[in-house]
């Protein structure tokens, strides 16, 4: 069955993580060359600091749809003990038409937080992306698993800027399972 959002408060802490003083900054800058519309489509969650919102998903994905007004819609959806979790927000360019990967995002209007786009494969399979600090970190890719050099490559980045890859979180991701 259907749950449609994941509760009040999860709602306003994932919409007000970026808002909220405290946290390390990242310092990091974000990649320069994003094109929302290649970057739009289904991601797959590969690892992710651990979150109270999160807190015991799987088969998490990220749908970004872009809009004709130029946002872009996000839907979040992930398993939690049998029953499908949603939730839907909106994200924007910081800097629209410029390709900075600095986004901002809500799930709770008006407030929104940050999206910083660390790294961005070549090809786009695969994404790191925090909030601005480094309490938040997330491994995305198209594909439900990466090879593994692949990922340890993109682990020895985020390691190298400061976050706490000891105590990333692998959600179990299924293709067949996972909700699109």
């Amino acid at each position: 069955m259907k749950k449609c959002a994941i509760g009040v408060a999860t709602v306003l802490l994932f919409g007000l993580t970026g808002c909220l003083p405290g946290g390390r900054s990242t310092g990091d800058l974000a990649v320069t060359a994003v094109d929302p519309v290649r970057y739009c489509g289904v991601w797959y969650e590969i690892a992710r600091l651990p979150t109270r919102f999160e807190q015991g998903l799987i088969h998490v994905t990220a749908t970004y749809e872009q809009q004709p007004d130029g946002r872009i819609k996000v839907i979040n959806r992930g398993w939690k003990d049998g029953e499908l979790r949603e939730i839907t927000g909106w994200a924007r360019e910081v800097e629209p038409g410029k390709g900075i990967g600095e986004w901002e995002v809500s799930f709770f209007r008006p407030f929104y937080g940050k999206y910083r786009i660390l790294h961005l494969a070549d090809d786009g399979s695969l994404a790191m992306v925090t909030s601005g600090t480094r309490d938040y970190l997330w491994i995305l890719a198209r594909t439900p698993a990466v090879p593994e050099a692949q990922l340890e490559q993109v682990l020895a980045m985020a390691k190298q800027m400061g976050f706490a890859v000891d105590l990333l979180e692998y959600p179990q991701q299924d293709a067949a399972k996972t909700p699109l």
